[in-house]
């Protein structure tokens, strides 16, 4: 790889490139730390902007060891620089994404010492409930997320915080200490979205309770003239989920009823989970899926995905279902996150499977090329496959929203039933995209054969 002037890498910064954007950028700061490290042993002393420039370069590419040695230059060089609680922050988050969550607490206390009023420190107390609730500790994760409703009532995350405050304590087993942080934020979040995730949240308890008649009233009170614009749930979901505890109930009369109420569509997750409820033969291809086939369920990189997906056992058409998802088929897509090429891969996780799909001494720009990105999707999500047991809403919402959390809400999920998983998913953007992979991976199995040959 050519090196690039390191007063190169200098002007980019200076003319605030944005690092997180720019595949350039990145390249200049790998390019400069090697040949300053083959000069010296170890990276330049910089400037702090230079060194935060850096940090947030690699950070916003996941190459998290990398952005902590420039960050660590600024705690050593600069500790009154204004841009300690940011880089206190993305130390800790970084530990987070590499799911150290005890360390990520540690780096979240330092940060929270000195820098607490800040909107990092605000940031980061709630992250660090986040990180309590990944680590099983979740009574700590409910009074972190207590001191932060009571720090800041007025938070950016207010909401979240005292619906984490539920979940905290239903997966602590203090049910009864759940239930009343329910009522309290009913009580002060009346008419507002929040209102109807609380609620959710008690459904959603009864539910994995087997309570079946409270849940049924539960889902009936949410039901019964509340608005679910902005919320996590759905009226087709609540539908849902009331058939199935009818259903567990014995109420099978009752729960076909439900069920048959659900939106039917093309687009509806529930309403195909429902179809395939209410009738043995499941959902039926339609006309107007078959008609815009072509348009708007292709299937390109046919090879390579019959090859790959061979190799690991499992489903070419779900991996289409992803990758029309991530990426419509644009092989030099790259997100905001640093996502890359067909399947949206991040560097931090292609570098686990790249060995194993056959690709050693992977840098970042070879996720562009489709026969890469597509042979280390395949390999990690068999690898998901294996630890969600197959079922597919899981390993969707592990995709997108993280391994971990994919597994707290799996082990959240009972019974096992993906539209009760699915009602279990904790961050909307997950939620809607897993509905919108799922959907698309029920249409691709009605189009295409698991050879991918048009039906």
């Amino acid at each position: 790889m050519k090196l690039f002037p390191f007063t190169a890498l200098i002007l980019a910064f200076a003319i605030n490139i944005p690092a997180q954007t720019s595949d350039a950028a990145l390249r200049r700061a790998i390019d400069a730390d090697r040949a300053a490290r083959e000069a010296t042993g170890s990276i330049p002393d910089l400037t702090a902007s230079e060194h935060l420039a850096r940090a947030e370069s690699y950070s916003a590419n996941r190459m998290f060891p990398q952005a902590r040695e420039h960050w660590q230059k600024v705690f050593d060089r600069f500790p009154d620089d204004p841009g300690i609680p940011k880089a206190l922050f993305g130390a800790a988050r970084s530990f987070m994404w590499e799911r150290d969550y005890a360390q990520a607490v540690v780096w979240f206390d330092r940060l929270l010492k000195d820098h607490l009023r800040t909107k990092e420190g605000r940031e980061g107390l709630a992250f660090k409930g986040a990180s309590y609730v990944r680590m099983g500790k979740n009574l700590d994760a409910a009074r972190t997320y207590e001191q932060y409703i009571t720090m800041f009532p007025k938070g950016e995350r207010i909401e979240s915080a005292y619906l984490n405050t539920i979940d905290a304590y239903r997966e602590a087993g203090r049910y009864e200490d759940a239930n009343k942080w329910v009522d309290r934020t009913v009580s002060e979040f009346r008419g507002k979205p929040a209102e109807v995730n609380a609620l959710q949240a008690r459904l959603r308890m009864e539910i994995y309770r087997e309570n079946w008649p409270a849940a049924v009233n539960s889902a009936e009170t949410l039901l019964s003239g509340k608005s679910f614009a902005g919320s996590m749930a759905s009226a087709d979901e609540i539908r849902y989920l009331k058939a199935l505890s009818l259903e567990r109930s014995g109420k099978k009369t009752e729960s076909l009823e439900a069920y048959s109420s659900v939106t039917q569509g093309d687009s509806s997750y529930f309403g195909g989970l429902a179809a395939e409820k209410g009738s043995s033969s499941g959902v039926k291809p339609t006309a107007s899926v078959r008609g815009r086939r072509s348009a708007d369920f292709p299937a390109p990189y046919r090879q390579e995905l019959l090859r790959e997906a061979g190799k690991n056992k499992i489903d070419p058409r779900f991996m289409l279902a992803i990758m029309k998802q991530e990426s419509s088929f644009r092989a030099s897509a790259k997100s905001p996150a640093g996502a890359r090429g067909l399947l949206q891969l991040v560097f931090d996780t292609a570098v686990k499977y790249n060995r194993k799909a056959g690709y050693s001494n992977l840098t970042p720009d070879d996720l562009y090329s489709p026969a890469a990105n597509i042979a280390i999707g395949a390999v990690y999500i068999a690898e998901l496959k294996n630890e969600f047991g197959g079922m597919y809403e899981a390993i969707a919402a592990s995709y997108n929203g993280g391994e971990d959390n994919a597994a707290r809400w799996l082990n959240r999920t009972k019974p096992k039933d993906p539209g009760v998983f699915a009602a279990e998913i904790g961050f909307a953007e997950t939620k809607n995209y897993v509905f919108k992979v799922m959907n698309n991976y029920r249409i691709y199995r009605e189009l295409y054969t698991e050879g991918l040959q048009p039906r």
